[in-house]
């Protein structure tokens, strides 16, 4: 199969789609690869190490979509990628769609088949090819929010550790999953106080197992989120429902009544985002300011750490685009439901429900395109 790796063009965006070590598995697969010039140059990852991994080097991204069967990218392709997929081409990357109706109806009208890292599942449970950039998010989450609480940053002026005899921050986290364990990982290392909210009491439980005293645990209810929101310095919004629209869990009302220089840090904002004032923000402009509560909502935080991002990404994302490319996608998605699941658009048709959902569009099932 020829294989397509573009250069990642969404703002402040250093991933790139393969690592030359990847590019190195599939030729020696028997696949052909062609990476645009200078994709992964930015993270030190040169034009002459995918030349030596088997590669050829395309001028420009154009060269690179009239050329590949099958598209491998880190984030969702923008308006001016969509227009270059053609029909039948298999496009392999994150999508986020629940959020997104333009690019949902841009993909459904170039014919390509569109399969969504972020919903794929794994076989032990969970979304392992979500997991690493959750990881990361997470991670990130704490270390924005502790740079914008800094008053040059428009942030309250709190250091989230606290000195002795000054308290520490107060850290909200909503959710409790892979982003939100590993923003309370980071919390509690910075020694700063932290309560998680969750509505999965097994998951409290083992938390509660790991950390003990060290923070709070809270089942999720709009009164306990309401009055966790008030006294907090930080909110992380880390929760998801697979590939459909992130719940409002933190009104207007309730950013109102937060202590002035506060900051939320929106993860979920590629799905729309927890909070009711967040909207997608860059790494160049990664906050705004409403009712005096700072937001960070950048919809590609793990591009900042661009490469502990792509050699993350590419161990998750590398035996998945060897059975694409082995044995074609029909065949691929037939012997293997849990790659299956990550088919959102194929040849005009949404085939991911919640998508269809969140977006009030026909839903088709993947089942029946796959012949």
């Amino acid at each position: 199969m020829r294989i397509g790796v573009p250069k990642e063009i969404k703002n402040h965006e250093y991933r790139v789609g393969l690592t030359p070590a990847s590019v190195r598995e599939l030729t020696l697969a028997g696949h052909e690869v062609m990476v645009q010039a200078d994709a992964g140059a930015a993270i030190g990852m040169l034009d002459h190490d995918y030349v030596s991994a088997g590669a050829s080097i395309a001028p420009d991204a154009e060269a690179v979509f009239e050329y590949a069967q099958m598209i491998i990218k880190v984030k969702e392709p923008q308006l001016p990628e969509c227009e270059m997929l053609k029909p039948g081409q298999i496009l392999y990357t994150y999508l986020h769609l629940a959020a997104d109706a333009a690019q949902t109806k841009a993909l459904m009208q170039s014919g390509a088949i569109c399969l969504a890292y972020e919903t794929i599942t794994g076989p032990g449970g969970g979304l392992p090819l979500l997991a690493p950039m959750s990881e990361i998010a997470g991670r990130m989450s704490i270390q924005a929010a502790a740079t914008h609480l800094e008053k040059v940053r428009g942030g309250k002026g709190v250091l989230l550790g606290g000195v002795p005899g000054v308290p520490a921050g107060h850290v909200v986290i909503l959710g409790a999953g892979v982003v939100g364990t590993n923003a309370l990982q980071m919390a509690v290392g910075l020694q700063a106080r932290v309560t998680v909210i969750d509505k999965n009491l097994e998951r409290l439980r083992y938390l509660d197992t790991l950390y003990g005293n060290r923070m709070t645990t809270l089942y999720s209810t709009t009164p306990a989120i309401e009055d966790a929101v008030k006294s907090a310095d930080v909110v992380i919004g880390a929760v998801l429902l697979p590939g459909a629209a992130a719940p409002k869990l933190v009104t207007h009302d309730m950013v109102r009544q937060m202590q002035p220089g506060s900051v939320l840090v929106d993860v979920a904002i590629d799905q729309g985002g927890c909070f009711e004032t967040s909207h997608p923000t860059t790494h160049a402009e990664p906050t705004y300011v409403i009712d005096e509560v700072v937001h960070y909502c950048v919809a590609n935080m793990p591009g900042a750490v661009a490469r502990t991002s792509t050699l993350a990404l590419n161990n998750a994302t590398l035996p998945h685009a060897l059975a694409l490319a082995n044995k074609g996608w029909q065949a691929a998605m037939q012997c293997d439901e849990h790659l299956r699941r990550g088919l959102n658009v194929c040849q005009g048709k949404v085939t991911y429900r919640a998508v269809a959902e969140s977006l009030g569009l026909p839903y088709t099932a993947a089942e029946s395109l796959l012949g």
